[in-house]
């Protein structure tokens, strides 16, 4: 699987990005995908999962919870991260992870600045 992760940018404080991480080589709906952010200093930590199963269950880091949505177009075989209410503690680089049984696979970083 090839994971583009897109959809970073800068925003101010309060402000919304959609972050995407589009598949190709295998579809992703049967894949657990995840969202991670690493900030300069800081170890990369989960934000948000999404099962692979049917049922899309989802998991939220607390620090995002009420603020960030995640979620599967599998047409565009594409999981989408809704980022609302962006604080500057959110700036990171962003990654997409997918994973299935022993394969995991990571897409490259998009950049998220958050403005004061």
């Amino acid at each position: 699987v090839q994971l583009q992760a897109s959809g970073g940018g800068l925003v101010q404080a309060g402000g919304s990005l959609r972050l995407s991480c589009a598949g190709s080589g295998r579809t992703l709906s049967s894949y657990q995908v995840a969202w991670f952010r690493q900030a300069p200093g800081k170890e990369r930590e989960g934000v948000s999962c999404i099962s692979g199963s049917s049922d899309g269950i989802t998991n939220y880091a607390d620090s995002v919870k009420g603020r960030f949505t995640i979620s599967r177009d599998n047409a565009k075989n594409t999981v989408y991260l809704q980022m609302n209410s962006l604080k500057p503690e959110d700036a990171a680089v962003f990654l997409c992870n997918a994973r299935r049984l022993v394969y995991a696979y990571w897409g490259q970083g998009t950049q998220v600045t958050v403005s004061s």
